[in-house]
């Protein structure tokens, strides 16, 4: 694994509109719910594929608004490890009940 260039980093988020990059090492994104219980159920689903990755995101639960920061400590930026993660919570999100 190995830390993206800032090109990379920017021809991802090009493909991810509601991700924005925090400073060099983090990207962010709100998933809004309409309700609690449903952005609780996001979470548990994001915590579930984390593990199995090994690669765990900032997650807080904010009533109706789910934050998630990632990125990759190792390698003290971004790598595609973070992008493959968030294009799956994405994907998780559009299944979900809003």
């Amino acid at each position: 694994m190995e830390r993206l260039s800032e090109e990379q980093i920017t021809k991802e988020l090009a493909n991810l509109p509601d991700w924005k990059r925090l400073d060099d090492k983090w990207i962010e994104r709100k998933y809004r719910f309409k309700d609690f219980l449903n952005g609780v159920r996001f979470v548990d689903q994001i915590a579930e594929y984390a593990e199995q990755k090994q690669h765990h995101p900032f997650i807080s639960i904010d009533y109706k608004v789910v934050t998630v920061k990632i990125s990759s400590w190792q390698m003290k930026g971004l790598t595609d490890l973070d992008f493959e993660m968030v294009n799956h919570f994405d994907k998780l999100y559009d299944k979900t009940d809003k």
